[in-house]
C-alpha cells in the first residue's frame, strides 16, 4: 500500500506534526542535559546513571497499572496532559539555572516525574494510533511516522551540541518544553473520535485486569520472544548510556557540536531504515524482518569501544548508524505486529506489560553502567553493553524460525 494516501489525512498529519516537533525537542535535550551534567554540573559516571535511570523508573513503577487505566478511559485528553505536564517539568531546568541552584538532584527528580508522564503518553500512543488510520494500515502509518519523526533526530543532536556549545545546557532544554506544547495542540486539533469506552458496572478491579494482561503476554511466545530481545538491547542501551557521553567527551576529546553531529549521523540511518520497512517486510517477510533486522546491523552495533582519539572515531559514527537501522527497523515491525493482532480490550495492558518488561530493566542497566564505568572504566563497560546487543536476537531466532510472514501468526492468541 502506498503512504502518500496517510498525508491527505488531516488528523493523520496533525498526529505526525505534533510528534515531529516533540522528538526534535527531545534530541536536542537528549543531547543537551547529558552534557549539561557532564560539562556544567561535572557528573561522575554513576551521576549521570541515576540521572539517566529516573527518567525510566516510573515505568517500573506505574507500567502496569497505567495500562489497565488507559484500557478504561480515551486515550486522547491522556495524551495531552502528559505533554503539557512534561512541558512544565522540563520549564524548571533554565529557571533554576538562571538563579544559580540547579543540581545533579532536581536533573534527577525533573527526569522521575518526566518518565511518569512519559508512561501514560507512550502506552496511550501506541493504543491510540489505530483509531487515527486503522489496523489495516498500522504499518505504513508506523513506518511513516518514524521516517519523518527521525529526520527530526538528524537536525536535533547537531542542534542540540551547538546550542549547549553556545547558550549553555539549562537554556537549551526550554526548546523541548516548548515542542511538548506544540505536540499538545496538535493533539487538540485531531478530530478522530475514539469508540467510546463501554460501561461495565461489573467491571473486575485493578489488580484482576493487570494480572489478565499479564498473563495474556505470559501464554504467548511471541510475546515472551519479543519481551526478551528488547529487554535485551534497552538493557544493552541503558548501560552504554552512562558512560557513552563521557567516552565522548572525555576519552575521545570530542566538543559538543561534534557530539551533536556523531549521534545526528547515527539517526541518518533511522531515516533510511523507517522509510523502507514496508519494502523490507514485503521482501524480506514481516515476521522475518524482525529478527533479522538485528542480526544483519548488531556486530557494526559494538564498534564504539574500538575509537581513539582522532580519525577512529569514525567508528562511533559506524556504529550509531548500524545500531540506529536494526533498532528501527526492528521497532516498527515489532509494534506494528503487536498493534494489528492484539484485541483492543488488551491493547493498552498488553502495551503495558511490554512496555514494563522492557523499560523496567532500564534504571537499574543505568545503575550497572554506572558502576561498571567506575569499575572496569569506560570501554569495559561499552564492551559489556555490545555483547548483549549480539545476544538479544536469538529468543527471536528460536521462537519465529522460518515463519516469513504476519499472515503465518493467524493463530498466535492461542498458542502456549
Amino acid at each position: 500500500m502506498s503512504d502518500a494516501p496517510l498525508l491527505k489525512n488531516r488528523d493523520f498529519r496533525l498526529l505526525l506534526i505534533g510528534q515531529t516537533t516533540s522528538q526534535l525537542g527531545a534530541q536536542v535535550s537528549g543531547v543537551a542535559i547529558p552534557l549539561l551534567a557532564v560539562l556544567t554540573l561535572d557528573a561522575s559516571p554513576i551521576e549521570l546513571g541515576l540521572v539517566t535511570a529516573s527518567s525510566t523508573l516510573a515505568f517500573a513503577l506505574i507500567g502496569l497499572p497505567a495500562g489497565a487505566w488507559l484500557d478504561r478511559w480515551r486515550k486522547l485528553p491522556v495524551l495531552v496532559a502528559s505533554d503539557l505536564i512534561r512541558a512544565l517539568l522540563l520549564v524548571t531546568i533554565p529557571l533554576a539555572a538562571l538563579f544559580g541552584v540547579l543540581t545533579i538532584i532536581q536533573l534527577v527528580i525533573v527526569a522521575l516525574l518526566t518518565g511518569f508522564a512519559r508512561v501514560f503518553f507512550d502506552v496511550g500512543y501506541q493504543s491510540y494510533l489505530p483509531s487515527v488510520m486503522g489496523k489495516e494500515r498500522i504499518l505504513a502509518g508506523n513506518s511513516f511516522m518514524e521516517a519523518i519523526r527521525a529526520s527530526g533526530q538528524v537536525v536535533g543532536p547537531g542542534l542540540g551540541g551547538g546550542l549547549v556549545a553556545l547558550v549553555g545546557g539549562a537554556s537549551v532544554v526550554l526548546l523541548q518544553s516548548v515542542t511538548f506544547v506544540v505536540s499538545a495542540v496538535c493533539l487538540i486539533g485531531i478530530r478522530t473520535r475514539e469508540a467510546p469506552v463501554p460501561a461495565h458496572p461489573d467491571r473486575p478491579r485493578l489488580w484482576t485486569q493487570i494480572v489478565e494482561g499479564l498473563a495474556f503476554v505470559a501464554r504467548n511466545r511471541i510475546l515472551r520472544a519479543t519481551a526478551l530481545a528488547s529487554a535485551a538491547g534497552n538493557f544493552s542501551f541503558a548501560i552504554s548510556s552512562a558512560v557513552t557521553f563521557i567516552f565522548l567527551s572525555r576519552t575521545l576529546d570530542l566538543s559538543p557540536l561534534a557530539i551533536g553531529l556523531i549521534v545526528a549521523a547515527g539517526s541518518v540511518s533511522a531515516i533510511v531504515g523507517a522509510a523502507f520497512t514496508p519494502v523490507l517486510s514485503r521482501r524480506v517477510g514481516s515476521v522475518r524482518v524482525i529478527w533479522l533486522a538485528l542480526v544483519a546491523t548488531g556486530p557494526l552495533a559494538v564498534l564504539t569501544p574500538l575509537a581513539q582519539p582522532g580519525w577512529s572515531a569514525l567508528l562511533v559514527v559506524v556504529a550509531m548508524a548500524a545500531g540506529e537501522l536494526g533498532q528501527i527497523v526492528y521497532a516498527v515491525t515489532n509494534v506494528s505486529l503487536r498493534q494489528r493482532l492484539c484485541p483492543d480490550d488488551m491493547l493498552s495492558r498488553v502495551n503495558a506489560t511490554m512496555r514494563v518488561l522492557i523499560m523496567g530493566l532500564f534504571p537499574l542497566g543505568a545503575l550497572v553502567g554506572g558502576m561498571l564505568g567506575e569499575l572496569i572504566g569506560l570501554r569495559g563497560t561499552l564492551w559489556v553493553a555490545g555483547g548483549l546487543i549480539l545476544l538479544s536476537p536469538i529468543p527471536l531466532i528460536r521462537t519465529f524460525g522460518n515463519t516469513r510472514d504476519i499472515e503465518s501468526l493467524a493463530a498466535w492468541r492461542t498458542q502456549p
